[in-house]
């Protein structure tokens, strides 16, 4: 696998506040701890303190979790180690999407486990352990009951509601797998062998990555909550994260930067099998939101101390609980959730908690053979790939053709015509004039149309660049979207088994670059 890297800049696919960030920006460094590079570890190692209670409460949970599912040796490893003081966790989450989703998931977890392999060799004396943290929380359905294939969609039709993670892998998903007669067998046998759809999860990403160290953890643990139960008293009953994360927001917003979250005065669901609604204060009682339940002061006190199992955290709290409950340094995300953390840095300093190093996931676009093919035909270079196409076909067709499709000089000169006429009329009849210039609008707009059918002319005579360059958009941008949001990596998976293994040797967890990977 050849690759060339392209400025995420000339991509155009990304924010200026991504981007400022990544430059170290000097008014972004209130918001953030560390600079994003393999020196801000020995900084973030020394600032993470975690007890050995926490610790082992990790492990009995992980170990709970793995229950049935077959360790390699290389996993097993990791999770005997993260009993060790020196051993700390590198983490990157996301939700439970069908057959892994987008390729950008793939993407984050190898980016993840090369980072633990470049902090292994930079600072030999500690353990680094990468952990994929699953959205088992998350209710949007919608948006992770899918998958896109070769221009298809397929999609799994269910009625269930609440937390994803905890979805029956019932008859209407069996009939969806048997649909579905390509699916290879690290998702067939996660899938037709697991009874929810965490359980499912967990079984094929250790299968594609447990031999490389991988540890996949499940945060919807009254055990892991019950750590956590501080921060979400005070998110509920003073509103303190509210409070400092609205200050950073407005801070950041003050220097031009558009808000990625939006705090509210209580960021905690409450959840329960079926069911993930918002919790809100409504006067002196809490209400929870689409259903009759509503709580006094006191019965949520009670109920935090003896049920913290029954909160969730929305997206304000939950990369604090993260912090909570893991020995973790780095966060590694897309640029949305890079920026994200950037308002949360306030958050943390109220807790006390250190905010770990940020760091983008790995970006690349996956080239085949006769895509490569057709690029070198229509002789572009990697910028040139990041066009739109209707841009790019506007300029070849101008410039590969000897007519200038706007006619200006010949409308300068019509528009001449008519009104030197309509001067010199002026002397017959003062009505002239307007005839002229009502007849000027009539010959502009015929030469306008015109030049329509001369730019339609020159597009069928370049109808197979056309066609072809089309294509080449299509593959890299379908719908217009980047490809590694967009299509599953089975597109490649399925052709090329070795994809997984030789994405691990391309990226470089530090190279904030598109990296444009040409599949031999």
């Amino acid at each position: 696998m050849k690759k060339h890297c392209v400025d995420l800049k000339k991509t155009g696919q990304f924010s200026t506040f991504f981007l400022d960030y990544l430059e170290g920006k000097e008014s972004l460094r209130p918001f953030y701890s560390h600079l994003p590079n393999l020196e801000s570890f020995g900084e973030a190692i020394k600032a993470k303190q975690f007890s050995a209670a926490k610790r082992q409460t990790l492990v009995e949970v992980l170990e709970s979790q793995y229950v049935g599912v077959p360790l390699s040796p290389a996993a097993a490893h990791q999770l005997a180690a993260l009993r060790e003081e020196k051993t700390f966790t590198v983490t990157t989450g996301h939700q439970l999407n069908l057959f892994t989703g987008p390729l950008y998931f793939i993407y984050k977890l190898i980016s993840l486990i090369n980072l633990a392999k470049r902090l292994q060799e930079r600072y030999p004396d500690y353990r680094f352990v990468p952990m994929y943290w699953m959205a088992t929380e998350d209710h949007d359905a919608a948006e992770i009951n899918y998958f896109k294939l070769d221009g298809v969609t397929y999609r799994w039709k269910t009625s269930q509601r609440g937390a994803v993670g905890d979805f029956e892998l019932d008859t209407t998903f069996q009939n969806f797998l048997e649909d579905l007669g390509f699916a290879p067998p690290v998702f067939r046998d996660a899938y037709s062998q697991s009874t929810t759809l965490a359980e499912a999860v967990r079984k094929y990403v250790n299968e594609l990555f447990g031999a490389q160290g991988l540890v996949v953890l499940d945060a919807n643990d009254g055990r892991l909550k019950r750590e956590f139960v501080e921060v979400m008293a005070a998110d509920l009953f003073t509103q303190q994260p509210f409070a400092a994360a609205q200050a950073s927001t407005q801070a950041l917003e003050k220097l031009g930067y558009s808000s990625q979250i939006y705090p509210r005065p209580i960021n905690l669901f409450y959840l329960d099998k079926g069911l993930r609604e918002r919790i809100e204060r409504d006067g002196e009682e809490f209400v929870v939101l689409n259903t009759e339940l509503r709580f006094s002061n006191e019965a949520l006190k009670t109920l935090l101390q003896e049920h913290p199992e029954r909160f969730s955290p929305n997206v304000v709290l939950r990369p604090v609980y993260q912090e909570c409950i893991l020995p973790n340094l780095a966060y590694v995300g897309g640029p949305a959730e890079v920026v994200y953390w950037l308002q949360l840095k306030g958050v943390f300093d109220a807790f006390s908690i250190p905010l770990p190093v940020l760091l983008p996931r790995n970006f690349a676009v996956l080239i085949p053979a006769g895509i490569q093919k057709k690029i070198a035909q229509l002789g572009w270079n990697s910028e040139q790939l990041f066009q739109q196409f209707e841009d790019w076909k506007k300029g070849y067709v101008q410039s590969s053709s000897t007519f200038d499709f706007s006619l200006a000089v010949p409308q300068a000169q019509v528009s001449q015509i008519f009104k030197d006429l309509a001067n010199r009329s002026n002397e017959l009849d003062v009505g002239l004039p307007k005839a002229f210039a009502a007849g000027e609008v009539r010959s502009l707009k015929i030469l306008e149309q015109m030049g329509v059918k001369l730019r339609k002319a020159e597009e069928r005579r370049l109808e197979v660049d056309l066609l072809r360059a089309r294509s080449v958009f299509e593959f890299l941008s379908p719908e217009g979207s980047p490809q590694e949001r967009g299509v599953n990596f089975m597109q490649f998976y399925l052709e090329q088994s070795t994809l997984l293994e030789e994405l691990i040797e391309v990226f470089d967890p530090f190279d904030f670059r598109m990296q444009l990977l040409h599949i031999e």
